[in-house]
């Protein structure tokens, strides 16, 4: 069964609240404790965007490092100065009864934004931040119709949504809000997708939800800074209540095959259901939000399935079993791996970890720290707080990093790329040293042989701290074989276990599997292989016409940033294509070979030099032949740019042949 829909009501943000300023003026004198527990950067951009005192600005500017709020030196004096600053500008606009003001112009943005992450934000920025922070309380990605259609045009537009998750649903609202007929089919009981699925000990997400999350939909009350998943899961299923969309879901249902009738110009879709039984339905769209993170990937080790106890991956756990006391064995080290140990390590008897390769690790001191009260009050009713510590996020976890993934070709250590590469390698060594209590066999095993950021970067949430434990093991190296009772390594010992976890990931390199997609020139099989799909912006491709993906070939952000972030894009660049046929009473959309192969080319082009190319390593990122099939190369602001204006002159368009 579904997620129950009940009324819910969308919580103001504050710039939008009536009388907030004279509500926050009745706590005057609770005012300044309140945000001396705040980060300086957000307040300052708070009180810059509310004066336009670039002195002020420029005053900070020495004692900030960058974006994270322990990236700052400010003296005590000066933080004390600039509440009561902030104070007395809030309490100027409460008695004088004026208005808060518009989104700064963009020189006010450029000299506020260049101070609070210490470094200078290029100007093709702008336009993302302006669109991501939505100042005027509208969504900056919402499409609207340029001219009204008829009812009767928008009604003949059928268009079917493959998965529930963050971006189905979301895309869902938008498809309500234009007034399109749309089916949205979920697999699942429930909405949630990823979040839904994985409920193993210990997830998290790994970017902070303040930036992950919708940014027409900011949530002020978050109980960690990286949510636990049943938070995110939580967050989704109100948004999902608040968008009134449950009518238009269809659970426990699954995606067979979508055949492209030429004739009729629709999707022929089968559908099982979950007693087994199909069905076949036609739609003139088909939009894949079904993501790269949604199909388990199960280790190809001769005995697995001669396992006698407890078999299952984590991305399906089996709450039903107990760890108490157990022997655990974990395949696996990577995103979730990582999550897992740390948390059933003291529960069980013993952990016995299998690590193919090692991953880097990154600190954060807020990874497991809880939202103060403060700050919950802070995002709810200070004026654009929430906005300006969305943005410092978004620039902290994300094309900062970027330089320092491309190889400086006069660089010559084969472990790093460049200089702040190697600075950074530097740092991370010295974080595995410290958690591992400098046992020098234990650091020769966890430290990568390649750059960082050559994998994903994972957060440091006590994974190596773990491996120090008395009842924990770290086994390297290839398995040989699984046994009735254990595992076997390379030098033929065998590790015995009760239980047998597998964090192994997903299938990451063959979206839209196991759906059967034959288009205008066979299946989606016979263009990409298994390993090798490419798409127009990762969002179409030719010969599949009608046909649009959510989070598909090379979108991954393996650099930072926020998978929504890159939802929000795609689902602006559909929702206009759309528009496209509506408005121009088309019935067939399909991306030209040309456009199509001159992005692949410019895609494949801009990997060069980058780290996930580097030739130490091996990752889920690049398919057999070593090509980058699920990153995405370019900056936020560059995709930003690329998806803003769908160009119809990309495409081919035309009526149904039995139209015609």
């Amino acid at each position: 069964m579904g997620a129950t829909q009940s009324e819910h009501t969308v919580p103001q943000l504050p710039e939008h609240r009536p009388g907030i300023l004279q509500d926050l003026m009745k706590e005057e004198a609770q005012l300044d404790a309140r945000l001396a527990e705040l980060d300086v950067q957000p307040l300052l951009l708070v009180y810059g965007h509310l004066t336009e005192d670039t002195a002020t600005l420029e005053r900070f500017a020495p004692f900030i490092q960058g974006a994270w709020g322990f990236e700052e030196t400010v003296p005590e004096e000066m933080k004390a100065d600039l509440r009561a600053k902030l104070i007395a500008t809030l309490k100027d606009y409460a008695s004088s009864n004026r208005p808060l003001p518009p989104a700064p112009s963009r020189e006010l943005l450029g000299k506020m934004v260049d101070v609070a992450v210490g470094r200078h934000v290029p100007d093709t920025y702008y336009d993302m931040i302006y669109d991501e922070l939505n100042f005027d309380g509208k969504d900056a990605k919402t499409v609207k119709w340029r001219k009204t259609p008829s009812p009767a045009r928008l009604a003949s537009l059928k268009v079917l949504v493959i998965g529930a998750g963050f971006s189905g649903i979301a895309l869902g609202a938008k498809l309500k809000e234009a007034g399109y007929d749309y089916t949205i089919i979920e697999k699942n009981d429930n909405v949630g997708g990823t979040w839904y699925e994985n409920t193993y000990p210990g997830i998290a997400v790994d970017t902070p939800n303040h930036f992950y999350s919708y940014s027409f939909r900011m949530e002020p009350n978050w109980d960690h800074y990286f949510a636990r998943g049943d938070e995110i899961q939580n967050y989704i299923q109100k948004c999902y209540a608040e968008m009134a969309i449950a009518d238009r879901v269809r659970f426990e249902q699954e995606v067979v095959s979508c055949v492209w009738d030429r004739d009729l110009a629709v999707w022929s879709v089968t559908v099982r259901q979950k007693d087994g039984s199909t069905y076949t339905e036609a739609f003139n769209a088909v939009i894949s939000a079904a993501g790269l993170l949604n199909i388990p990937s199960y280790p190809s080790i001769p005995g697995l399935d001669s396992f006698k106890g407890p078999c299952f991956h984590g991305a399906r756990w089996d709450h039903t079993v107990d760890l108490k006391g157990k022997t655990v064995a974990m395949i696996g080290t990577g995103a979730s791996g990582m999550q897992i140990g740390p948390a059933i390590a003291p529960e069980v008897g013993k952990l016995v970890v299998f690590q193919r390769s090692p991953h880097w690790v990154r600190p954060n001191p807020l990874i497991f720290k809880k939202v103060s009260p403060a700050w919950k009050w802070a995002l709810a009713n200070i004026p654009y707080y929430n906005k300006w510590y969305r943005f410092l996020l978004l620039w902290a976890t994300a094309d900062g990093l970027l330089p320092q993934m491309r190889r400086d070709p006069n660089w010559a250590n084969p472990l790093s790329l460049n200089a702040e590469n190697q600075r950074n390698r530097d740092w991370l060594e010295a974080n595995i040293r410290e958690q591992v209590n400098g046992d020098e066999d234990l650091i020769a095993k966890v430290t990568p042989k390649f750059p960082p950021y050559g994998k994903r970067m994972l957060r440091d949430g006590g994974f190596l701290k773990c491996l120090t434990r008395d009842n924990v093991e770290l086994v390297t190296g290839p398995i040989q074989k699984v046994t009735p009772d254990g595992l076997v390594d390379e030098h033929g010992v065998e590790h015995k276990a009760d239980i047998l976890v597998l964090a192994t990931g997903y299938k990451a390199q063959c979206p839209l599997t196991p759906i059967e997609v034959i288009g205008t020139n066979g299946s989606i099989r016979d263009h990409w292989g298994e390993d090798d799909p490419r798409a127009h912006l990762g969002i179409t491709a030719p010969d599949f016409p009608n046909l649009f993906m959510i989070y598909g070939p090379n979108t991954n952000l393996g650099h930072g940033g926020s998978a929504l972030f890159h939802s929000e894009c795609q689902i602006r660049y559909i929702m206009q294509a759309l528009r496209e046929m509506v408005e121009n009473n088309v019935d067939v959309i399909d991306v030209k070979r040309e456009p199509f192969e001159e992005y692949n080319r410019k895609l494949d082009a801009e990997f060069e030099g980058m780290v996930w190319m580097h030739p130490g390593v091996t990752s889920w990122y690049k398919n057999a032949k070593g090509r980058v099939v699920t990153n995405s190369p370019w900056a936020l602001s560059v995709y930003h740019s690329l998806t803003a204006e769908f160009d119809p002159a990309e495409f081919a368009m035309s009526k149904a042949k039995a139209e015609a």
